[in-house]
């Protein structure tokens, strides 16, 4: 990252069991969406326009293995309401323009 403020810093609320949280730094091109629930389980978006694949990782679900995400949905996890809203709304954001 550049000289310029760092506006957003989270630390990570999972166990160790979880795995090791993923360090994800700001690219150009780069859509990146936070999510934590009610239980303190968090999720990161990470969408990369230029080859339009998104990625999720989710603490609960083991921070090690991003889980692909297809038309806002990660077909590979369980995720509440909350949860499927909040993916599908950073997916069209992320995507918005690209028809």
């Amino acid at each position: 990252m550049s000289d310029r403020s760092l506006i957003l810093q989270i630390s990570n609320h999972h166990t160790a069991s979880c795995g090791t949280p993923p360090r994800i730094e700001e690219r150009a091109g780069q859509y990146l969406g936070y999510f934590e629930n009610k239980y303190g389980e968090q999720m990161i978006f990470v969408f990369d326009r230029r080859s339009g694949a998104g990625q999720l990782y989710a603490g609960d679900a083991g921070w090690e293995t991003p889980y692909e995400v297809v038309d806002g949905v990660a077909k590979e996890l369980i995720l509440t309401p909350e949860e499927g809203l909040w993916l599908r709304v950073c997916w069209e954001s992320a995507t918005a323009g690209d028809e």
